[in-house]
């Protein structure tokens, strides 16, 4: 018989436990940051490990959108589609300096981060980012999933939405 390795008398620690170890990200990709994401998809840093392993290609089954490069204003609409055909819960990842803040683009066409059109749950910066960072990001986000309240019955989220 196996050992139980978790043991919790409170709800939203167990579904914390578990929903932040089973991470489905959809990579929206644009840019040069996407060679980055593909080796941290890769063998060497295995992101199976934190439960973020296969990428999914549609939206609708994942939870983790992970914004890759550079966002324009033309494309703005079309990732916060995307974020809305995402189902709850979700969480978004901006990926390198142009996804965080617009990156070197200071133009009329670069949008000025994607935070401002969607929300955005972690931030990684550089340009690219490395394969340590993104993965130091996967663990941050995986410890904020874990602590956040997680509702499950259709009263409790009537009761955080009145809190």
């Amino acid at each position: 018989m196996a050992m139980m390795e978790f043991l919790t008398t409170r709800k939203d620690e167990l579904v914390g436990w578990v929903r932040k170890f089973s991470l489905f990200p959809y990579p929206f990709v644009t840019a040069c940051c996407g060679m980055e994401f593909m080796s941290v998809s890769s063998t060497l840093y295995d992101t199976d490990r934190f439960g973020a392993a296969l990428p999914r290609f549609t939206p609708r089954q994942s939870d983790l959108l992970m914004v890759v490069g550079t966002i324009t204003h033309k494309e703005a609409p079309v990732i916060k589609k995307v974020y809305e055909q995402m189902c709850e819960p979700k969480w978004v990842m901006a990926f390198g300096a142009c996804a965080t803040s617009g990156g070197f683009y200071r133009n009329y066409a670069v949008l000025q981060g994607v935070d401002k059109v969607i929300p955005v749950d972690i931030y990684v910066p550089g340009c690219p980012p490395r394969p340590e960072m993104v993965i130091d990001a996967i663990m941050k986000l995986q410890d904020k999933i874990a602590g956040e309240r997680h509702p499950i019955l259709p009263f409790e989220k009537q009761k955080d939405r009145e809190a």
